[in-house]
């Protein structure tokens, strides 16, 4: 039987592993993430928001970097609480088109925030004396305005297409909903959507990693040509950076592969785990990076906590 996408009341996910006797140990171990996951991240942003010294470009997409990070978090983990510790594995069609917006705008905002953060050190190690007047309030702004607008375009539109489609089930084979598993289920021609979600996809990733790499081997040039002070300080920059944007390309390409590709060869828990990895792992490494990294914001940190000591 088909029916408009729009008019399914229900999505079921097949993924979840169901056991009575271990379903409470993952409740606890996935909200004790969650706690952290929020606790770290909002500690970092009160801090950048509260500092004056850190009101500089580099800290101001840092904090933007941490929003995303919430709000990519916040549209999984407590949907998943509920699913695990739910009997029945189903999600109401609203829901789960809700968090096929924020997962995707998410990774999404996640790589163009990332690929700015490089062009931000790319000014700041190549153009140092001209740094301020190109990374200009203004720009800053209209730079994280587009970072944020143009993921959350191009998924709405995505899914304004998905609404239309004639569906032959109801059934996702994840623990979570996502863009491609629907459009799998459908039975009437997904030509035009296959060639738009792999053009917005690719065309983001290009153009980000196409910003990063070009950014990078010009602050390498530099590096290696300059002092050791220089050298110095962009390692001190560079090195958290770099760690982030090669631990979410390595969650991100497995959930886009997995979402294309058939990957059913590999165990079921494993698949899950990784699906899951630029959800849950990001939002944690992030903070912990760039907190424990960064000098200036490691120094505030540990002022913080002497302080509460007193």
């Amino acid at each position: 039987m088909m029916i408009n996408s729009s008019q399914v009341s229900f999505f079921s996910l097949a993924a979840y592993l169901d056991s009575e006797v271990v379903k409470y140990l993952y409740f606890t171990v996935v909200m004790s993430l969650y706690v952290f996951i929020i606790g770290c991240n909002v500690v970092l942003i009160v801090v950048i928001c509260v500092n004056r010294s850190l009101h500089e470009p580099m800290y101001l997409f840092l904090c933007s970097l941490f929003v995303n990070d919430l709000y990519g978090s916040t549209g999984l983990f407590p949907f998943l609480l509920i699913q695990i510790l739910s009997d029945v594995h189903t999600v109401s069609a609203p829901l789960c088109f809700l968090q096929v917006f924020i997962v995707h705008s998410y990774g999404a905002v996640e790589f163009l925030n990332l690929a700015v953060m490089s062009y931000d050190r790319y000014l700041a190690i190549c153009y140092p004396l001209q740094y301020n007047s190109r990374m200009s309030p203004k720009r800053i702004a209209l730079l994280t305005a587009v970072t944020w607008l143009y993921p959350c375009c191009i998924v709405f539109f995505s899914i304004a297409l998905i609404l239309p489609l004639k569906l032959c089930g109801n059934q996702i084979n994840k623990v979570y909903c996502d863009l491609y598993s629907v459009v799998k289920l459908a039975c009437s021609d997904t030509t035009f959507i296959n060639i738009y979600g792999l053009t917005a996809t690719f065309s983001t990733i290009f153009i980000a990693l196409l910003l990063i790499l070009f950014t990078y081997v010009k602050i390498f040039l530099v590096c290696f040509s300059g002092s050791k002070q220089t050298r110095q300080k962009a390692i001190n920059t560079c090195t958290p950076h770099l760690a982030s944007i090669l631990n979410f390309s390595f969650g991100g390409s497995f959930e886009v592969s997995q979402s294309r590709f058939n990957m059913s060869y590999l165990p079921n828990v494993l698949r899950i785990f990784l699906s899951l990895y630029f959800l849950t792992v990001q939002p944690l490494f992030n903070p912990l990076m760039y907190g424990l990294k960064m000098p200036k914001i490691r120094n505030i940190c540990k002022n913080l906590i002497l302080n509460v000591d007193r």
